[in-house]
This record gives C-alpha cells, structure tokens and sequence, in this order.
C-alpha cells in the first residue's frame, strides 16, 4: 500500500522585510485509495503545498514522504525520474499541447520516462475510453470543448500509474455541468486505480464529493 506522510511543512519567501511565511507546520497522511479536498482562497497557499507535494518545490522546515521516499535526498536525475513515475497532475488550465492529438497528449509523460511501449499505448487509449473520449483520440486541443481537454488531462495524469494524483482547480474553468462531469470521472478513476488524491479547490461543491476535508487559512489547516 502507497502511502504519504507529510510531516510540520512550512513554507517561507524571503523578503526586504520580513520573511512571507505561507505554510505553517501541516501535517497530514493518506494512503492508497484515499482523498482529500483542500478547501481555501486564492492566495493561501494551496498551489504552493500542492508543489511542495508534487516535488517541484521544497519546503522551509518539514519533510515529505511517498513511499518511504525524501524527494528532498534525490540528485535532479533521479527527482524527475521520481516525479514523472509515481506523481500525477491535474491544473486548473489543462496545458495539452497544441500540436498534439488527444492520444499523443496522453502520452507525452511515458515518452519522458522513455516507456512509450505498445503497453503505454494500449493504457493511454483505455484511459481515453474510460473517460468517453474514444472517438476523439486523434483530435487536437482546438477540436476539443473545455471538458474534453480537462478529461484528456486527467487521462495523461494516469497514463503512468501514479500513486499520487494532485489536482489544482480541476472544474475551476468549466461551467456547472462539465466540471460535474469532470469530477465524477477523477473520482471514478482514483477509485479504480487506487491512487492517492488531493484536490485543491475554492469549490464546497466539489469538496463535498471527497472522502476528507480541510480548509487552509494562515498557513494552517483547520476542520471544514
């Protein structure tokens, strides 16, 4: 079983004056299967934990474990080797490439990790089914409506079997009805997959759907 204990992580900017302090010592553990809503404004800190947990920054004091991993003791080979194979990412702005087709999209992280097999292939078009894109696969980002791009990218998140899936504002650009769509699929497929998963959202509405909640304000967690 996959697990994340994160563990009094603080997070400070220096500044001319005093240091912006933006996360004050936030501990929290999930394992396989679960999910946590982050609830919070914009400004409090929510993106700035979600990086710290996808390893592309690095907190102030605390420490970060999946499994049984520091990404803190990593060399920057084996950190994005680290990221690409065990961490998932959903934004708020899906970032498909242009260029590319739904498929290729989906596949761009198991080409970084050099896994572009005939088996990523067949996971990349599953994935692409499962969230009812089928008969989009060679569309590129344009032909595509804002809820497709958003299941294009939840589909790309997965492609790599993460254990940890991150989500920033995933609904945060689509009207009431898609991002209904949009979350009834991310949490399907956390289910089935039995990764980890942390949302961070303005939305109650979609962090009613979670298993847990909390809301981050000062820096801290506290019950929502």
């Amino acid at each position: 079983m996959s697990q994340l204990i994160v563990t009094e992580v603080s997070k400070q900017y220096p500044t001319r004056s005093e240091p912006l302090v933006v996360l004050r010592g936030i501990s929290f553990e999930l394992s396989s299967g679960q999910n946590l809503a982050v609830l919070g404004p914009s400004g409090c800190g929510k993106s700035t934990l979600l990086h710290i947990l996808g390893t592309l920054d690095t907190p102030t004091t605390g420490s970060v474990s999946l499994d049984n991993v520091d990404p803190t003791r990593l060399d920057e080979p084996e950190l994005a080797a680290f990221r690409n194979s065990r961490v998932g990412f959903v934004f708020q702005h899906h970032h498909l490439l242009p260029q590319c087709s739904a498929l290729e999209n989906v596949l761009v992280p198991t080409l970084a990790s050099s896994t572009a097999t005939p088996g990523a292939l067949e996971r990349a078009r599953t994935l692409l089914d499962r969230v009812g894109l089928s008969d989009r696969l060679d569309h590129r980002p344009a032909e595509l409506s804002g809820g497709e791009r958003q299941r294009t990218a939840i589909a790309r998140a997965l492609v790599n079997r993460p254990v940890l899936l991150l989500a920033d504002e995933p609904t945060g650009n689509l009207d009431r009805a898609s991002a209904q769509q949009v979350a009834g699929l991310l949490l399907d497929l956390q289910s089935c997959e039995q990764t980890m998963l942390m949302i961070v959202t303005h939305s109650m509405e979609l962090a009613a759907l979670l298993q847990s909640r909390v809301a981050l304000a000062d820096g801290r967690f506290t019950p929502a």
